[in-house]
């Protein structure tokens, strides 16, 4: 049975959504996060991968593109040992508090 994210060649009458769109600052920054940590060796695309595809069903359909890497990131980070989650948690925070952001 595939998975959520198998979704390569399953038959739909869904057109394709080929609209471009501007990206968000935050999306930028977790590209180039991604593109840090793979070119420092703490993170490579196979990784990022199966971060991905190890997010459950429900909150995959529930997130973005960006906002599956990002979690991704997240638990690769924290598996390796580089942050734990509260520490990510804390700047998280810090972040959001400095440039307004509600929580």
């Amino acid at each position: 049975m595939p998975a959520v994210h198998d979704r390569g060649g399953w038959p739909t009458d869904d057109p394709i959504d080929r609209e471009e769109h501007e990206w968000a600052d935050w999306e930028r920054q977790t590209q180039s996060l991604r593109t840090v940590l793979d070119r420092k060796g703490f993170m490579n695309v196979d990784e990022l991968r199966r971060g991905i595809e190890s997010i459950g069903p429900a909150e995959y359909e529930a997130i973005t593109y960006f906002e599956r890497w990002s979690a991704s990131i997240e638990t690769i980070v924290i598996e390796k040992g580089l942050l734990t989650s509260e520490e990510i948690d804390e700047r998280a925070k810090a972040l959001r508090d400095r440039w307004g952001y509600p929580s």
